[in-house]
């Protein structure tokens, strides 16, 4: 007998792989936080702490295909909407404890994302020592272009990054400015949990974060990889 549920159960979220007719599952999402050093200055901080992880639900993605523009919904209880363009990890094999030196054979690909943030909701739950979870984890909140597989992204690793929001230059770094590096930051998450196939990794935002507002149109790239474009509705 087949399996009935309570209510029809979301379909699958997925972002289109470039190149390829299949699509990529998603699982969960990681994001790291305070990932460049120019960020975690502007954002109150300095040096080369340890790496820490925060999550988003899966059904936080905006799926953006190739050379479209998304949308995204300002969010309910903000007044400060900030933009966090990233360089995206798709995770192809999983595992636990996995050493730097093998944590690059572990991914598929690589995409474009942006860590959209509720900053006045998440400031006041830091003051109060509380979860992080209502300033970064709602609807609509991790926009992402397509997937490139390893074998056809370059050396994203020294790839340029940067944001534009209505023409004009918000975020520019480069990937190599990472405090922990794209290995460094595997090992260090598989250590807390067990990766699997379909895990995005969010390796952190440069600095020049700043406010939108909704009818600004964001612009993210990472050189080598398709950009991203969101509309904020």
């Amino acid at each position: 007998m087949a399996s009935e549920y309570v209510f029809p159960p979301a379909p699958v979220v997925s972002i289109p792989v470039v190149g390829s007719g299949a699509r990529f599952p998603v699982h969960r999402i990681y994001c790291v936080g305070r990932n460049y050093e120019e960020h975690a200055k502007e954002m109150g901080f300095t040096g080369r702490e340890p790496p820490f992880f925060f999550m988003k639900p899966a059904d936080a993605i905006v799926v953006v295909e190739g050379g479209q523009t998304g949308s995204a919904a300002y969010p309910t209880l903000t007044k400060s909407l900030h933009h966090e363009i990233e360089l995206v990890v798709a995770i192809g094999t999983g595992g636990k404890n996995i050493p730097a030196a093998d944590a690059m054979k572990h991914i598929y690909g690589y995409a474009v994302g942006l860590d959209m943030t509720r900053r006045d909701l998440q400031g006041e739950m830091k003051k109060q020592g509380r979860p992080w979870e209502i300033g970064k984890a709602f609807e609509q909140s991790a926009p992402i272009g397509p997937i490139v597989p390893v074998a056809d992204a370059g050396d994203v690793q020294n790839a340029e990054i940067s944001l534009q929001v209505n023409g004009a230059d918000r975020q520019r770094s480069n990937v190599s400015k990472l405090i922990w590096n794209i290995a460094e930051t595997i090992e260090q998450l598989s250590a807390a949990w067990e990766l699997a196939p379909g895990d995005l990794i969010f390796s952190g935002t440069p600095e020049g974060v700043a406010a939108v507002v909704s009818g600004d149109t964001l612009v993210g790239s990472i050189g080598g990889l398709p950009s991203l474009t969101v509309k904020i509705d």
